[in-house]
């Protein structure tokens, strides 16, 4: 397989400078303000963002650990199947989070919910269109019993490459 290529757009920027303690998810950041600055060159693609109320990061996990098969995920105590998890320890570490546009200002957005490490870089943005991404979901593995708890679990150290 031909190796792909990406290169980041912009940064993010959030409060959390460290890893450990961050929310694990953006509905336990609900809150949280940040800043999502878009390269000058890629800026021009911000047009008619301002109509929506929420919007797709997708970025890369910059200081997480190598690639871990098997992971104890921050809302459970046993070893899980990585593809089972948000663990970020992924063979290709790309992370999304779904969070409110407050504004557009030139080639920076202003966000709220932001659940990422200030200087992530980033890698796409796309609308959140319900219509289009809200499912109603039948089942939802090993989670059923904790995924409420992301509402104030934070995170700690055991991803990170330091």
């Amino acid at each position: 397989m031909d190796d792909i290529r990406i290169n980041p757009i912009g940064v993010i920027h959030s409060p959390f400078k460290e890893l450990a303690g961050m929310p694990i998810q953006p509905v336990g950041a609900r809150d949280v303000a940040g800043q999502v600055v878009v390269a000058p060159p890629f800026a021009d693609g911000l047009a008619d963002m301002d109509g929506f109320s929420h919007i797709i990061l997708i970025y890369f996990f910059h200081r997480t650990g190598p690639f871990q098969p098997k992971v104890k995920p921050f809302l459970d105590n046993a070893l899980r199947g990585l593809f089972a998890t948000r663990a970020p320890s992924r063979p290709n570490p790309i992370g999304l989070s779904v969070v409110r546009l407050i504004s557009v200002e030139e080639n920076v957005l202003r966000v709220q919910g932001i659940d990422v490490l200030d200087g992530t870089p980033l890698l796409d943005i796309k609308p959140y269109v319900a219509r289009f991404d809200a499912v109603m979901t039948d089942a939802e593995g090993w989670l059923t019993q904790t995924a409420g708890q992301a509402n104030f679990r934070k995170a700690d150290s055991r991803f990170t490459d330091d």
